[in-house]
């Protein structure tokens, strides 16, 4: 990403166009999902073990699905609290239906 992003939406629409794959997606939504999971948990039970899984969950799967299948760099490198935000705005898209898994349904 060589030029400067300035807005939210201007990185929203970059970050969708990274996330095309639908394996990358589908992995994006099970870690999101899971470190969601791990962060209720460790705030109702308040073990140290699910505070390390909330980020290893939500990176893992992430990073997986850019490193494998998509094929890029993920955007947590050049802009960790946008990217964050894309990947629960994204996760909330799939889950109410205005996202699909499978991009080219968006």
């Amino acid at each position: 990403m060589e030029r400067k992003i300035k807005s939210f939406q201007e990185f929203y629409d970059y970050y969708l166009s990274e996330h095309k794959n639908k394996i990358c997606r589908t992995l994006h939504f099970i870690g999101t999902a899971l470190a969601l999971a791990f962060l209720l948990s460790a705030i109702f039970y308040g073990t140290l073990v699910n505070w390390l899984l909330v980020p290893i969950a939500g990176y893992g799967f992430a990073w997986m699905g850019h490193f494998f299948f998509e094929k890029n760099k993920p955007a947590t490198f050049s802009y960790p609290i946008w990217s964050l935000l894309s990947d629960f705005k994204l996760f909330l898209e799939i889950l109410l239906g205005t996202k699909s898994l499978d991009s080219s349904k968006d």
